[in-house]
Formats: C-alpha cells, structure tokens, sequence
C-alpha cells in the first residue's frame, strides 16, 4: 500500500492506495475537492458534513448518467442497465417459482 498525502476542501488526508493507482486517486481527490469547493462557494450548502453529501450525490448522479462508449446497451444508462436487470430478474423469478414447487 501507498499512502498519499491530498487535501479536500482545505482539510489534509493520508489516503491509503494499491501501488500504481496513486494518478486515479489524484485525479479523484482534485475532482471531488472541486465538487465540493463549488458546493461551500455557492453559499447554498452550509456545513462540510452537508457539503459531503451533496457532492456524493452530485457524483453518483453523474456516474449513474453515463452511458457505455460501445456495445449493445451502448444507448443506456447505468441506471437504465440495473433497472433493466432488475426486470429481467423480476420476470425469471415469476417463470421459475412455479415449476421449483411443482406438487
């Protein structure tokens, strides 16, 4: 394990990595103290804790948001893929209770 030292929001962090992912966690550290700087610069949001939250939420929103660059599920969402599954599942289960207890 490496251990990086960052900064978010003006507060520091030691923050623990596998070796040769030191860039992706830079890069998520610079992205998520700029989420989160904008948040306390708006003066909408008071309170880091809140701050936290609003930016995670901001961040998964995005993530759920982006779709697959190729591939057949290339025009979905990550969200619309896991709803999608959730359905498949759905209707599996319905098709298959029946014949597990057949008497």
């Amino acid at each position: 394990m490496i251990h990086l030292d960052c900064t978010i929001m003006g507060q520091p962090y030691r923050l623990a990595c596998r070796e040769g992912e030191e860039r992706t966690l830079r890069e998520a550290v610079h992205y998520l103290d700029g989420k989160m700087c904008a948040l306390r610069d708006s003066g909408k949001v008071k309170g880091t804790d809140r701050i936290a939250v609003m930016a995670a939420l901001s961040v998964a929103a995005e993530f759920l948001s982006v779709k697959s660059p190729q591939g057949p599920l290339s025009d979905m969402s990550i969200l619309e893929v896991k709803q999608k599954l959730e359905s498949m599942h759905a209707v599996l289960d319905s098709v298959l209770s029946p014949q597990e207890n057949p008497f």
